[in-house]
């Protein structure tokens, strides 16, 4: 769950004269809080560019707002939960501003629809993940008094318009580059949430990044929910390796990453862009849900064990180092304990960098819903403790390799270890903590890894 915040040097007052008078007339205020994925993220920074050109001004605290939105993930119940209990908290907040409104935006209004209002009455407002840019008119319609304004279409004709964004970093932007999905994975709702794959225009996507590079933001990374699966509709750049190789022509530049590549679609050519283009960040994002050939089948993985760790091999062999991390879901339907070790042993075998892990969460309308919730919550939760402390015993082992190395790392905010300190991040990710000045932020420096943790190291400036 991550708060966006807007430049408070945008908000404005707005006066009018009457009558040799001046009145102050405060202009409207909105609030977003994003759950989910960085495609959500990027979907709030785009309505906050919508409602701050419609005269909206941005506030951190929701008792001003008149209009509050929680942009909401639909992957897992316990996602759900957190935004009607979030809902619940607020009202107390949001409800002493006379005529503010709140809505739900993202995967779970796309999926639940009407029925949010039968849950949450005093929700006024319901827009679908494909549907921001209606965003203007439905809250007009709010501010002329409608209540219960919803719309959830698949709004694919103008899906890649350009927004006037509102960036959540002044020096790492996202960049859509294709929406949805295909694959109908049996536990995942997002072709049903986001669509089937439509891609954005190759000139469209290098526009955009040269629009960014010019604003000064040296590092982009390119979305979509299999981001490697893009495929340009003018057929003017061959593939998504030729992609990422005209994204990092562009003057400025310094740095792309992209995610969540899909398995199935990665090949060696990525690699090889990655050898040879620099500014193409040394880390993989490869989901891999489990290491158990037998749950893939089952979850519609369309790979098997094997299949997924020829990529892992190639990727490996690199000389680039390249740091690896992975989505893993312990207890789908079925998942006997003898599966849960050979997704342990895929852990061991690969050495992943990171790694985000699930209990399987049973969403209605998926294939996998019909299956049961077989395996109890209980024994969900001893398996999720079990691979979480695996994989930190891994992950202490591969950041300790990194201890008296120069790494070079973008300087991009302040570290949460300690607020007297800043922190970046390497080519593969890593969040480097070290003691420095407020004028390196958005710099590229060189540091000295001196210890390792888990998930994080600390270094020296050199």
């Amino acid at each position: 769950m991550a708060l966006l915040k807007s430049d408070p040097c945008r908000r404005h007052t707005l006066a009018t004269r009457r009558s040799n008078q001046t009145h102050i007339v405060e202009p409207k205020k909105f609030f977003i809080e994003t759950f989910g994925c960085q495609m959500n993220l990027h979907d709030s920074e785009k309505v906050a560019g919508t409602l701050t050109q419609m005269g909206y001004v941005p506030t951190d605290d929701p008792s001003e707002a008149d209009l509050v939105l929680l942009n909401t993930c639909n992957i897992r119940e316990k996602a759900n939960q957190k935004v009607f209990s979030r809902l619940g908290s607020l009202q107390k907040s949001y409800g002493t501003k006379p005529g503010a409104k709140v809505g739900l935006l993202g995967c779970m209004a796309q999926m639940e629809g009407v029925k949010i209002f039968e849950r949450a009455p005093n929700v006024d407002l319901v827009v679908g993940s494909s549907s921001y840019s209606f965003i203007p008119e439905l809250v007009e319609k709010l501010e002329q008094g409608s209540r219960h304004v919803i719309d959830v279409t698949q709004d694919s004709d103008r899906l890649f318009e350009t927004y006037a964004d509102s960036r959540g970093n002044p020096y790492k932007a996202f960049v859509t580059i294709m929406e949805g999905c295909n694959r109908f994975c049996s536990f995942c709702v997002v072709p049903y949430t986001r669509g089937r794959e439509r891609s954005r225009p190759g000139d469209r996507v290098l526009s955009e990044i040269r629009r960014l590079a010019s604003e000064g933001y040296p590092e982009v990374m390119l979305l979509g929910q299999t981001v490697n699966s893009w495929r340009d509709p003018a057929g003017i750049i061959p593939s998504f390796a030729g992609l990422l190789r005209q994204t990092a022509a562009v003057p400025g530049i310094r740095r792309v990453r992209f995610t969540s590549p899909h398995p199935s679609d990665f090949h060696p050519e990525i690699v090889e862009v990655m050898e040879t283009t620099p500014q193409v960040c040394n880390q993989v994002h490869l989901p891999v849900q489990s290491g158990s050939t037998e749950v893939l089948r089952r979850m519609k993985r369309d790979y098997t064990r094997e299949e997924y760790l020829r990529r892992v091999e190639f990727i490996q062999s690199s000389p680039c180092d390249i740091a690896l991390s992975t989505d893993v879901i312990v207890g789908f339907p079925g998942e006997t304990q003898e599966d849960f070790e050979e997704t342990l042993s895929l852990l061991q075998r690969v050495g992943y960098d990171q790694i985000f892990s699930f209990k399987y969460s049973a969403r209605p309308g998926t294939e996998a819903f019909a299956l049961g919730d077989t395996v109890p919550e209980e024994e969900k939760g001893r398996r999720l403790a079990v691979l979480q402390e695996f994989q930190r015993k891994i992950q202490t082992q591969r950041n300790e390799q990194l201890v008296g190395r120069e790494l070079e790392i973008l300087v991009d905010g302040k570290s949460q270890k300690n607020a007297s300190e800043l922190m970046g991040r390497t080519t593969q990710n890593k969040i480097v903590n070290f003691p420095g000045s407020p004028e390196l932020l958005g710099k590229f420096v060189r540091v000295r890894v001196s210890r390792a943790f888990p998930n994080s190291l600390a270094g020296e400036l050199i």
